[in-house]
């Protein structure tokens, strides 16, 4: 059922591209930002940064519609983003003020966003993929072609609630997409070191759900391999298994010095590899754009991520009372 080739990537646009470019550059200067002031000790709790992995959720939402769910772990900023999140209300949650999306109570793992179907981060590894496997059912029991996206890393891919979960959404076709997003680390963990299998989109053949791997460093690779994976669940064929190579540049968390691996390895890859350098070349020697322009996309980015920052700290803490609300639904 599984198969190594990846889809041919598409033709788009130079606005198309552009797009990408500007959704990959938000993330990565709104992380940059949160590191900031995490550091600053405006952000409390745990912090996970999406920086380095950009590509991959701007590549998979190129490839949906209205109505389509997704539903991810704790290093979430960037599928908030992706999905339209105003950063606002991202930056004010993550700094626990009240005109977060949670009204700050959630924090950078525990947010979620009713409008733009977005399901939350999840602090328990794995824990979101029987969950993604419900929304996905909800949307089969109702009858439309609505596709559920549940992301999980290279390390919840050894957590047994993530079988129990294919077996169920084989059983019933549901039409979910399982997104493993291997940045090669489990917090700090390589996969060889971890994982029985050099591939792990193949695990799912045991249960007949087919699946790919995919280069997370190229955008339209992701976005190609998206489209297909779309495509199958709409149709009613049931799951199928993404498998995600990318890089986080950052450690596991902000509490992570990451001495499990060298400098040189992280800088091989910011090097040779970047999601948003490989876009940037594109669209300077496809003549898209002038460095110009991408320098007065880089400047109207920055002033949305610090709007973001000032926003989240004008925003006033959340009343006491606010501890004993939305406990129960």
């Amino acid at each position: 059922m599984a198969t190594r080739k990846t889809a041919k990537k598409p033709n788009v646009s130079a606005e198309e591209l552009l797009g990408y470019y500007r959704d990959m550059l938000l993330i990565r200067r709104f992380e940059e930002k949160a590191g900031q002031l995490y550091g600053m000790g405006l952000i409390g709790g745990f912090c996970h940064l999406y920086i380095g992995q950009e590509a991959v959720v701007v590549g998979l939402e190129a490839a949906t519609k209205e109505g389509d769910k997704r539903i991810t772990s704790y290093r979430d900023h960037g599928h908030m983003l992706a999905c339209g999140m105003d950063p606002n209300g991202v930056m004010a949650e993550l700094t626990g003020r009240e005109g977060g999306y949670s009204k700050g109570k959630g924090g950078s793992m525990h947010m979620f966003s009713k409008e733009k179907h977005f399901y939350g981060g999840h602090g328990i590894v794995g824990a979101q993929v029987p969950l993604g496997a419900g929304l996905a059912f909800s949307d089969k029991y109702k009858g439309n072609d609505n596709v559920t996206f549940a992301y999980f890393g290279d390390g919840a891919a050894n957590q047994g609630q993530v079988y129990e979960t294919f077996n169920m959404a084989a059983i019933w076709e549901l039409p979910v997409i399982f997104v493993i997003e291997n940045n090669q680390y489990a917090m700090g963990t390589a996969q060889k070191r971890s994982t029985s299998t050099p591939d792990l989109y193949t695990r799912g053949e045991a249960f007949g759900i087919p699946g790919e791997t995919v280069d997370g460093m190229d955008v339209l690779a992701v976005k190609a391999a998206s489209e297909k994976a779309v495509a199958h669940c709409r149709a009613g064929k049931g799951p199928y298994i993404l498998e995600v190579k990318t890089y986080r540049y950052r450690g596991h968390s902000m509490s992570d010095p990451a001495k499990y691996r060298t400098r040189e390895e992280v800088q091989k890859m910011r090097d040779e590899r970047d999601a948003i350098e490989h876009v940037r070349d594109l669209l300077l020697t496809g003549k898209h754009a002038t460095e110009d322009d991408l320098k007065a996309i880089d400047k109207e980015i920055k002033a949305v991520v610090n709007e973001s920052a000032e926003f989240s700290k004008a925003s006033p803490e959340p009343a006491l009372d606010e501890l004993w609300t939305d406990i129960y639904a």
